[in-house]
């Protein structure tokens, strides 16, 4: 007689159906053995770094830095290995409870506005004017006393003759105008030739950046909306993440970047002053 279920009985497996799915680390993985790639290789042609490949195939995805850099790196990686992005996409919006609802990027990125200081009141300037005023007063009422006692009567001279008309002169031609100069194709041309420029413009959706110095300084990070643009300059470099690369717009050096990127799309770049050179 025995009490309860047997560790084999067939009633565990009706309450607890198994997923036969590969998860989608075991499946990168998979997919990059077969195409005979290693991580290292994996990683220089997608430019996301070892340690995250690493971790991505662990099916830990902490050091992506949240769920719309996870979306991306796992979409970069699957496009290099050989699978369908979508199908891993959606299999990690179900394990992660789906995409979340977008915030109000304003209050979070909005932008430092530099409040001028009052200017204070130059009381040296003011005490000089008012000394010439003076010395001017005394001066002119000086002149104007010596003046009148000098000359204690009017005389009376010769009526003034009557003024001779003149033939008016002819109006001179007009000077042309200088022409103008004409504006150059782009407005960001004359850059300094001594430093790296690096202008991002989010054409027509917001984009998340990241942008640091040649010695690790954050100049920006933040949410750029659609519309708006943002400039940045060091003496040797600059670094670059694009968290949303497809709605970028990017000019280095006062030149255009023509990569095509796509939405929803890392990109992690790096620009010096002999740029702009591909990748």
């Amino acid at each position: 007689m025995s009490i309860g279920n047997s560790p084999e009985s067939p009633e565990d497996d009706r309450n607890f159906p198994a997923d036969d799915r590969d998860s989608i680390g075991r499946a990168l993985q998979q997919a990059r053995v077969a195409a005979g790639l290693t991580v290292e290789e994996v990683s220089a042609s997608t430019r996301v770094r070892v340690p995250i490949v690493h971790a991505i195939e662990e099916d830990d995805f902490s050091r992506c830095g949240g769920d719309v850099y996870a979306r991306g790196h796992i979409r970069t990686l699957a496009r290099a290995v050989g699978l369908d992005p979508a199908s891993l996409i959606e299999q990690y919006d179900a394990e992660h409870g789906g995409r979340p609802s977008p915030t109000p990027a304003a209050p979070l990125f909005e932008a430092e506005r530099i409040r001028p200081e009052p200017r204070r009141p130059n009381w040296t300037a003011a005490m000089v004017a008012a000394i010439v005023a003076v010395v001017g007063f005394v001066g002119f009422t000086m002149f104007n006393g010596n003046d009148v006692r000098g000359n204690g009567a009017v005389a009376e001279g010769p009526a003034p003759a009557p003024k001779a008309t003149t033939t008016p002169a002819k109006p001179k031609p007009a000077r042309p105008a200088d022409p103008k100069p004409v504006p150059s194709e782009s407005a960001i041309a004359a850059v300094p030739q001594d430093k790296v420029t690096v202008k991002l413009t989010a054409t027509d959706d917001k984009s998340w950046i990241s942008a640091k110095a040649h010695d690790g300084k954050l100049l920006f990070d933040g949410l750029l909306n659609a519309g708006e643009s943002k400039t940045f300059q060091d003496d040797e470099r600059i670094d670059l993440i694009l968290g949303n690369a497809g709605p970028i717009e990017l000019y280095v050096n006062g030149k255009k970047i023509e990569d095509t990127f796509e939405s929803g799309q890392v990109e992690r770049l790096s620009y010096t002053k002999g740029d702009p050179q591909a990748g």
